[in-house]
């Protein structure tokens, strides 16, 4: 391994998000397309996530789901967490966290996809989540209270930045 220091590489931060919203605006809209990564129910038995909380949620809860890993492989949430889900997505493992972390808890998704925010909302409101908020943002500058959150998880979306450093 070379201890030479990491060369700057000219990425347009601008082009790439709208690459980013774009290929999941896909995902958010049609779950069930071809994509160069796996989606949905398959995709999270693969990652090794609890068969019996993946099968008692509602498709619209599972489908878009496109993560990386299995954040809560870690480990479980507290009761009472209060959690941020940074690059929320379909609100998929929000919505794992909200089962968790019970209705003391709290969990805020974080997305920049309005698609994504449209169907993890409306699929919060279906489950009666009052206890899952999702909100548009990036990364780089998180819509969230500094301090607020116990715990952030995130499966993925940091691959999605352009400055990884900050």
């Amino acid at each position: 391994m070379s201890d030479a220091p990491i060369a700057d590489v000219a990425v347009d931060a601008e082009a790439l998000r709208e690459d980013v919203k774009s290929k999941y605006r896909e995902v958010a809209v049609d779950p069930h397309g071809e994509f160069h990564f796996h989606t949905g129910r398959y995709l999270a038995q693969r990652l090794g996530y609890d068969a019996e909380v993946v099968d008692g949620l509602p498709d619209a809860a599972v489908e878009s789901f496109a993560g990386v890993a299995n954040p809560f492989s870690l480990g479980p949430l507290d009761a009472g967490a209060r959690v941020v889900d940074a690059g929320s997505g379909g609100g998929f493992d929000s919505f794992i966290a909200a089962g968790q972390v019970g209705p003391t808890g709290s969990v805020v998704g974080i997305d920049m996809t309005e698609e994504m925010l449209a169907k993890s909302r409306a699929t919060a409101a279906e489950m009666g989540l009052d206890h899952v908020e999702f909100r548009e943002g990036l990364l780089e500058e998180m819509p969230v209270e500094d301090g607020w959150a116990d715990v952030l998880i995130s499966n993925g979306v940091i691959n999605l930045c352009v400055d990884k450093r900050h």
